[in-house]
């Protein structure tokens, strides 16, 4: 399969004036695979009323089929198609974040949206992403787009064009060319089925700022129920490079632990203010200026998992975990699935 490749980066605000935007609203409507740029990470998009195409999203990424999609609209009169309903809670929720990197689970109202979206529950997760890319296409198209990440499964999630060539060149129809990736992270999951509320998978929207909304609405988060298969990304492996990583949280202590002989095939994933105090033959990738800038390491985490896999000559990864608080919630829970939880012997 040829994939195309649809450069819009002149037209990220005037959409509609991209010369080729046809193409691209057909790929959508004859059940074709397009991936799109959002402000969490690339999307593998899909209609989600052709059981075909959704299958097609599965085979391209060798997701497992039990694994539910998002389904992404560009306007809440769309939910009615689809949801059988939506507390006044989540509506003021809705109304103060979206558009924007939540995504909402809301009991299903069956017979609209094609049985492979939802991976056999009885409800479904939707979000209205604030892309200016990805709202002015979703309005063009004008059909509920299934999108996971637009990347292999398991992998680390594409935050830009190349990271989706990558993995998924010859295996969909299209991939929009756009910019980096603004929050980097997965969006928000939020639990909306019974109150109050609970996140199901934390993003770049904690759980404060939606109780600064809606007080007491979101309950506190227990790591048990995080693991819980009701939302996209719960169930499976995700994230990890093909490089073995592990977490430190002391560099003084990983770097008494580790004690290599060779460390010239390891690399650190560190804010900048660690570079004096690394092995100066270890490669360094750096996520952040300081350990303090959680937005700038959600921005590069992914882009700094993929490039631990283009180090031809390393063999271990050690990732600084970041100080534990809410604000690095979304960073720590991608990185511990990243590593399969593991730490630098000592740590925890």
């Amino acid at each position: 399969m040829k994939t195309e490749i649809w450069d819009v980066r002149a037209y990220t605000t005037q959409l509609a004036d991209y010369p080729r935007l046809s193409e691209i609203i057909e790929t959508y409507r004859r059940g074709g695979l397009v991936a799109l740029p959002t402000e969490t990470v690339y999307g593998l998009g899909a209609n989600a009323l052709d059981e075909s195409a959704v299958q097609k999203i599965y085979q391209a990424k060798g997701r497992p089929s039990d694994n539910p999609l998002i389904v992404h609209i560009y306007d809440s009169e769309q939910l009615k198609d689809f949801v059988t309903e939506i507390p006044e809670a989540t509506e003021k929720l809705m109304e103060a974040f979206w558009p924007g990197p939540i995504t909402f689970i809301l009991p299903l109202k069956p017979g609209f949206l094609c049985n492979s979206v939802t991976g056999g529950l009885n409800s479904v997760a939707v979000r209205m992403p604030s892309h200016p890319v990805a709202r002015e296409l979703l309005k063009l198209v004008d059909l509920p787009i299934a999108a996971p990440s637009a990347n292999l499964s398991g992998r680390p999630s594409p935050t830009t064009f190349e990271h989706v060539y990558h993995d998924l060149n010859g295996r969909i129809d299209g991939v929009i060319h756009s910019t980096q990736s603004e929050a980097g992270l997965e969006s928000t999951v939020l639990d909306c089925r019974t109150f109050p509320y609970r996140v199901a998978r934390p993003g770049t929207i904690t759980r404060n700022m939606l109780n600064d909304i809606l007080p007491n609405a979101v309950d506190e988060v227990r790591s048990e129920d995080m693991e819980k298969p009701i939302a996209p990304g719960m169930k499976y492996k995700h994230y990890a490079p093909e490089t073995p990583i592990a977490i430190f949280e002391n560099l003084e202590h990983s770097i008494n632990a580790l004690r290599y002989k060779e460390w010239s095939h390891i690399v650190f994933i560190v804010p900048k203010s660690f570079i004096p105090l690394l092995p100066e033959e270890a490669y360094t990738i750096i996520l952040s200026d300081t350990e303090e800038d959680i937005q700038q390491a959600n921005y590069n985490l992914y882009d700094a998992l993929h490039k631990v896999d283009q180090l031809v000559d390393v063999e271990q990864a050690y990732i600084y975990g970041y100080p534990h608080h809410e604000e690095a919630e979304a960073l720590r829970n991608r990185m511990c699935k990243a590593a399969n939880y593991q730490y630098v012997e000592g740590e925890l």
